[in-house]
């Protein structure tokens, strides 16, 4: 007899804990729903309650994880180093990632490694970008948006330190760096060896978006731009440097020709047919 009513008694209790967790799952997409009314409404720390308490409530709920990393992406303002801006950036690297753990759908784990990337470039933690757009692009190989951010950041890493130096230089932004100078020459043999495998990965990236996407004018814009880099530390090779150069114009005419066909394409953008009738 006892033992028939311990069996009932945790039998009661199992079914008591899986009701529970039954009500708190639905407790937690009631306020999943609820802060996504409130985020499409721009309401991004109404909206952070919301999804705070629907995690908290159903942690295995990745919806709510996805969407609480994005309104804390949203409250973060690039550029402004303070310490409330980058515990935004901070704790919507931390969802992110706890998604990334989750074993969540592809499309969801790559969504999370381009939000982390996001916010790790414009924190200017460039390694740390590149780390997660190289995940997406794992993840999503026919996705041509990693590898131009990979370009981007490439470009950027090569692009500052050089143009310090120039300016320490006393140099104009289009002067070259002259090999019969012995500082300049010192400086561009430097510049060389630290950016060289930047510009050689950035121009392989930037090559790989343009084949994933064809129209990529964005792309061809740095591809551009990162042969000017290229030729700017070719030192004493004129050679090498004057085809740098020309291959840059020649991406500045691709970017040029596919914005105009782009153009061509949009609707509205035909003019108005006036009657020829008299």
């Amino acid at each position: 007899m006892n033992k028939s009513i311990r069996l009932l008694t945790l039998a009661a209790a199992a079914l008591a804990l899986f009701s529970a967790v039954g009500c708190n799952k639905l407790r937690a997409r009631d306020q999943l729903n609820k802060g996504v009314t409130a985020y499409k409404n721009a309401k991004y720390e109404e909206a952070i309650d919301d999804f705070q308490h629907a995690t908290a409530l159903d942690p295995s709920l990745i919806n709510a994880k996805m969407y609480l990393a994005t309104a804390y992406a949203q409250q973060y303002i690039p550029g402004a180093d303070t310490p409330d801006n980058n515990k935004m950036a901070e704790e919507a690297i931390k969802q992110y990632q706890s998604v990334l753990e989750m074993n969540p759908a592809r499309d969801q784990k790559v969504n999370a490694a381009k939000g982390i990337a996001y916010l790790y470039l414009n924190m200017k933690k460039f390694d740390d970008a590149k780390k997660y757009y190289r995940m997406a692009a794992d993840l999503d190989p026919n996705d041509p948006e990693p590898y131009y951010s990979v370009g981007v950041i490439d470009w950027t890493a090569c692009y500052q330190p050089r143009m310090e130096e120039r300016a320490k230089l006393g140099l104009k932004p289009d002067e070259e760096l002259s090999a019969k100078n012995k500082d300049q020459k010192k400086v561009c043999e430097e510049l060389k060896a630290k950016n060289e495998p930047l510009i050689d990965e950035g121009i392989e990236n930037l090559n790989k978006a343009i084949q994933l996407r064809s129209d990529y004018d964005d792309a061809m814009a740095y591809l551009n731009l990162m042969y000017r880099e290229k030729a700017d530390v070719e030192c004493d090779d004129l050679d090498a440097r004057q085809q740098d150069l020309k291959t840059a114009d020649h991406w500045v005419d691709e970017t040029l020709a596919t914005k105009k066909a782009k153009a061509e394409k949009q609707p509205g953008q035909q003019g108005i047919t006036m009657d020829q009738k008299q």
